[in-house]
């Protein structure tokens, strides 16, 4: 028997049945259309709950339908044991999918509460409680704790009333209630972000393997990455994890930062079962000069053996690349630009420095040892039309050029898309922004989801552009760079043609889709069918090639002695806690009266 079982949903269920054409809109992360890649506070939350004695399981339901066409979702949720469910709506694309997990789990597990959280979750709180399938969502960016507390009234039976447990959406009857947000924390130190701790230990603890795997392939390539923060400084129109979103949604007024100790912990820990990249997820400049330079010391003096890869918010030095050189062996840089027009990048607020600035800093990174950067551009951002998409492939060979043709260089472009983030300043005041919102509540996200074509799945068009010139400018301006990259030896020829088929492919599909939704929908769902395969081959890498977003890894994750005695060690420190538990040397009850008002445990 499980305390606590977390689900993580794919997009669309059963998206194996549907004819989706998803188009490039996973194409530059490392996860499927179906987005199998869960938020790494799945483990923070089962890492926490763990050292109390609890018993959490992750069940990537994602991952597994991918891995396995006949794997059996509901088999599956009808034989678990626990006394409770949670599901993640991070990301909005799982809206279908995670709704349609919880009406599963009531159909089966009648009497088992089932919780939600995640930002997305936060945001659309007032209509997932709606649902008879939903007992509680838990908002807020930070939720370890107060899922604790939830857990314990649900143990010791006091459901009768939850009004003590902050930032809690619950019901009662016909009544719904709203906690009020008032646990924000400002410090992060004593959550692991993520807890691969966690995942390790749970594999030999719980004898499985693939439930936990992050996303296909996992094993083969492996991401591993470490939030450095939540909240940010810097407020972009269309991020949902801008300053402004923070706030709306979270109530997080300002930025907090996980200490260059913990972080360089985490790094030491995943060193010892990958020779990975390790992302470093948002800025790490956003903690100031006396953050990085501690951060940096600190990795100067670890005997480090894997690729650290940054994300770069705005213009960086000289200095600060000349410092990366020397605290590490190798490391790598991430800059989402967006657009070449500078006006277009100031408005939104992403890398709003010029166009001399942005190729400044790359001859810097690339003098002074970087190993690999990627850029990338996007369509869809206000103000931007089609000659200006275009655009952005020209700047990407003047930035060839002027940083001498190094091929350490990987340009990229992909749409914004399917959704607009809930609680950006863009999807709060679109009209004001440059944008027309098509989806509102979460319903119409739901029903977003399950169009059969990407750009109808589109929740926005542009004060530029429509929904079919987003789709036209993202093909065109692909194409191009696909072209550039050939031309320049950037990619090989096979990627080339593989690259150049697929856009024209994905083309023709777009058109005879519009041709079938004008037929009856008995014949357009036959018909649709038939090309369902089709579709399907070309739904995964159809902007670019399926191994450019790829680092060199010399040893892969699969490094089983290493994991064995991991895992065995952390083992062994789970049953000793659990010893401790049962004789009640680890209390695990948590008040609201023993919480401060920074989120920290009170002595």
């Amino acid at each position: 028997m499980y305390d606590l079982v977390l689900l993580h949903p794919p997009t669309v269920y059963d998206f194996r049945k549907e004819m989706l054409f998803t188009g490039p809109i996973s194409d530059v992360v490392p996860s499927s259309p179906v987005f199998e890649m869960y938020p790494i506070g799945l483990t923070s939350i089962g890492d926490y709950l763990e050292r109390f004695g609890l018993k959490v399981k992750i069940i990537n339901i994602a991952n597994r339908m991918l891995l396995n066409p006949n794997f059996d979702v509901e088999k599956k949720i009808r034989k678990m044991k626990t006394k409770a469910f949670g599901i993640d709506l991070h990301w909005l694309p799982h809206a279908h999918g995670s709704v349609e997990l919880a009406k599963i789990i009531k159909k089966y597990h009648p009497d088992t509460p089932v919780m939600f959280g995640g930002l997305s979750s936060t945001y659309f709180h007032k209509e997932l409680i709606d649902y008879p399938c939903i007992d509680f969502v838990i908002r807020g960016d930070t939720t370890e704790k107060l899922i604790l507390m939830l857990l314990n009234k649900l143990e010791n039976k006091s459901n009768d009333s939850f009004f003590d447990i902050p930032n809690l959406t619950w019901k009662r009857g016909d009544s719904c209630h709203y906690n009020e947000m008032t646990y924000v924390p400002d410090s992060l130190d004593e959550f692991n972000l993520p807890g691969y701790r966690y995942i390790i230990r749970s594999v030999f603890k719980y004898f499985n393997l693939l439930d936990p795997l992050p996303y296909k392939g996992w094993l083969q390539y492996p991401n591993t990455a470490i939030l450095t923060s939540k909240g940010c400084t810097y407020n972009c129109l269309i991020c949902g994890g801008s300053k402004d979103a923070y706030e709306l949604n979270c109530n997080r007024k300002k930025l907090v930062m996980r200490s260059p100790k913990k972080m360089l912990e985490d790094i030491a820990f995943i060193q010892r079962f990958t020779r990975a990249p390790i992302f470093l997820l948002n800025d790490i400049r956003q903690g100031g000069k006396e953050y990085v330079d501690e951060f940096l010391s600190g990795l100067e003096k670890m005997d480090l053996k894997n690729e650290i890869v940054f994300e770069l918010f705005n213009y960086a030095d000289e200095e600060f690349f000349k410092r990366l050189n020397k605290a590490m062996p190798k490391y790598s840089i991430e800059l989402t630009l967006e657009s070449a027009d500078e006006d277009i990048r100031k408005y939104n607020g992403k890398l709003p420095c010029t166009n001399a600035k942005v190729i400044e800093m790359l001859q810097y990174a690339l003098k002074h040892g970087c190993a690999k950067i990627d850029l990338f551009f996007m369509t869809g951002i206000p103000n931007q039309d089609y000659d200006s998409a275009m655009r952005n492939v020209d700047f990407c060979e003047i930035i060839h050029k002027e940083c001498s043709e190094d091929l350490r260089i990987s340009y990229f472009v992909a749409p914004l898309s399917p959704f607009l983030d809930p609680g950006s300043p863009a999807f709060e005041h679109p009209e004001t922004f440059g944008y027309k919102k098509f989806c509102h509540q979460l319903e119409d996200f739901r029903a977003a989801m399950k169009q059969p074509s990407w750009k109808n799945m589109l929740s926005y068009e542009t004060n530029k552009m429509t929904r079919a010139d987003i789709v036209r400018a993202t093909y065109d301006s692909a194409l191009k760079l696909n072209e550039f990259k050939y031309k320049n030896n950037i990619v090989t020829k096979e990627v080339h043609d593989e690259v150049a088929v697929k856009i024209k492919k994905s083309v023709e599909f777009l058109k005879r889709l519009d041709e079938l939704a004008l037929l009856p929908q008995d014949e357009q769902k036959a018909a649709m069918a038939i090309i369902k395969d089709e579709i399907d081959q070309i739904n995964r890498h159809s902007i670019c090639g399926k191994n450019e977003l790829k680092w060199e890894v010399k040893k892969l994750f699969a490094d089983f002695p290493s994991l064995t005695y991991i895992g065995l060690e952390l083992l062994v420190k789970d049953i000793i806690k659990g010893i401790k538990c049962r004789l009640g040397k680890i209390d695990r009850n948590i008040t609201v009266t023993s919480i401060s008002q920074n989120g920290k445990m009170k002595e």
